[in-house]
């Protein structure tokens, strides 16, 4: 990637006043094919054993083979439940749905690692973070159908309702965590947000206030390549993970399609925050296998051989092949788990259906406390255009 130097755009001057050579400047900046990142576990199912990863390792070291099939099951179960509301949209049960299909590993590997004690501010795409802190998913997608406006008690969880607006979870993140420091609480907070919001003021706003005031926070940057239609590269100069430097904090880069490495980064980085010593940002590498949402199509902007070379880092499919070469499952665990996920879907697609039809005329009812002359006139006007429809259906 080559820029122009903003001190290039101008002729120089000599010291005399005169104008010297006008030829433009030209920086460089050299883009490394593979990025660094921290990885325990290979696309083919290998662990890895590098001794530049040993502190991160450390925290799965002694995992069970029970903990690795539940971390299975976590991401099955996700993905079904996922794969699910995506059909439920395209069936007009839903008038959107943000798929998380490719960041499986990202979410549960991060979740998994949170204590109960703990506080997670998600976006709109935690569906399996949501899972991991114990949070029905059919209470998801209340929002999503237009019924109500989150669905579940934040403070049963611990886990803050969806956010819609980009990047201000960051900013509510750190407020909450500079409570959790003056109340001297042994927890931390957690605050997700994807490589798009990494550009929004208020994500550098909260990097600033949680680094000065020392905020146990972890910042958990799912970097799925593109924000929308924008690639990374027409956002950053550098990885993601090397601004915290800017700001004072350490940033890692994790492998986010490896639940071990994202499980073992993120149970260190939540360490750090319990322990005071302030904030760090993750930044999970992985890929947004689907549609930004529903209303996206993916096809227009980006190439089938880059979706190719992802889906062979599959973090499901991954964690399989770790399994079935350490013999720590068998099929009859396989069997039951593809069963409990097709019950799963079922439940979810009957919960969906039993919910009631959105209010069509609330929008109108709270934009004045003591109404408005034109709300009046746009609800009759939309009065008008709904009773056209039964007009339709009764010929």
């Amino acid at each position: 990637m080559t820029v122009d130097s903003s001190a290039a755009r101008k002729p120089r001057r000599s010291a005399a006043g005169k104008a010297g050579t006008t030829g433009t400047k030209r920086t460089t900046v050299k883009k490394s094919t593979e990025p660094e990142l921290v990885q325990l576990l290979t696309p083919e199912g290998e662990r890895v054993e590098d001794a530049r990863y040993a502190e991160y390792a450390e925290y799965v070291a002694g995992i069970t083979p029970e903990e690795l099939r539940g971390l299975y099951r976590d991401m099955v179960l996700t993905r079904r439940f996922d794969a699910e509301a995506t059909a439920l949209q395209r069936q007009g049960e839903l008038g959107l749905w943000a798929s998380l299909l490719g960041q499986e590993a990202a979410q549960i590997g991060s979740g998994r690692a949170t204590r109960d004690d703990d506080y997670v501010f998600p976006t709109y795409r935690e569906h399996g973070v949501a899972w991991c802190r114990g949070v029905d998913p059919t209470n998801l997608l209340g929002m999503f159908r237009g019924v109500n406006n989150g669905g579940w008690d934040p403070n049963s969880n611990n886990f803050h309702l969806y956010t819609i607006v980009i990047g201000s979870q960051a900013l509510h993140a750190t407020g909450y965590a500079m409570g959790v420091a003056k109340d001297g609480a042994d927890s931390a907070v957690i605050a997700y947000f994807g490589d798009g919001a990494s550009s929004q003021g208020d994500v550098a706003e909260a990097f600033t206030f949680s680094a000065v005031y020392n905020a146990p926070v972890v910042f958990f940057c799912q970097n799925n390549q593109w924000a929308i239609s924008e690639p990374t590269e027409k956002q950053t100069r550098v990885p993601l993970y090397q601004r915290a430097q800017g700001y004072g904090f350490p940033g890692v880069r994790v492998d986010g399609n490896d639940v071990l490495a994202c499980l073992a980064v993120t149970k260190w980085a939540l360490e750090r925050a319990r322990g005071g010593e302030g904030p760090t940002l993750v930044e999970a590498y992985t890929y947004r296998m689907g549609a930004h949402t529903t209303s996206d199509d993916p096809t227009r902007y980006r190439g089938d051989e880059e979706r190719l070379a992802w889906e062979a880092k599959d973090p499901i499919l991954r964690l399989r092949r770790y399994l079935e070469a350490a013999n720590h499952a068998d099929e009859g665990f396989f069997a039951e788990l593809e069963a409990e996920s097709e019950a799963l879907g079922k439940r979810v697609r009957e919960v969906v259906r039993a919910m009631p039809d959105p209010d069509t005329f609330a929008i109108f009812e709270n934009v004045y406390a003591d109404g408005h002359a034109l709300v009046d006139e746009e609800r009759a006007q939309f009065a008008a255009y709904q009773a056209s429809f039964a007009d339709v259906e009764g010929a």
